[in-house]
């Protein structure tokens, strides 16, 4: 292989690459303790259209989503222990589901495959 061709092909994996990783899924997790209650949210950008689930850990502790349809690209999942916001349509989780004033959280697809990476969010702590 010439010079020229292998300076084209290595040019042309680099830009497949970046296209690539341009496409990429991604979550943001946010979440908030206090003293009595903990809150949560899981959401998705940059997704397939499709059904998926988000699933939160703290410490030992898991909760799961049910699954739902994106609109667009995006998706959103909130998770809370206050009965309002269950009542609204958030996933339940006990008031004192966050341990240590941190979460980590994901998204699955209908296959139970992880489709972003997992993204540790430091919980706002409020009296």
């Amino acid at each position: 292989m010439t010079l020229s061709k292998l300076i084209a092909a290595t040019a042309l994996a680099s830009l497949a690459v970046v296209a690539v990783s341009a496409n990429a899924a991604d979550v943001e997790v946010r979440c908030e303790k206090r003293s009595n209650r903990s809150t949560a949210s899981v959401d998705g950008s940059n997704l397939a259209g499709g059904q998926y689930r988000a699933v939160l850990k703290s410490g030992t502790r898991t909760a799961r989503s049910p699954y739902d349809q994106t609109i667009g690209d995006e998706i959103e999942f909130d998770f809370a222990s206050n009965p309002n916001d269950i009542a609204e349509g958030a996933t339940a989780i006990p008031a004192n589901f966050i341990v240590d004033g941190r979460v980590r959280g994901y998204l699955v697809n209908s296959s139970n495959q992880r489709v972003t990476p997992i993204v540790t969010a430091n919980c706002r702590i409020r009296r």
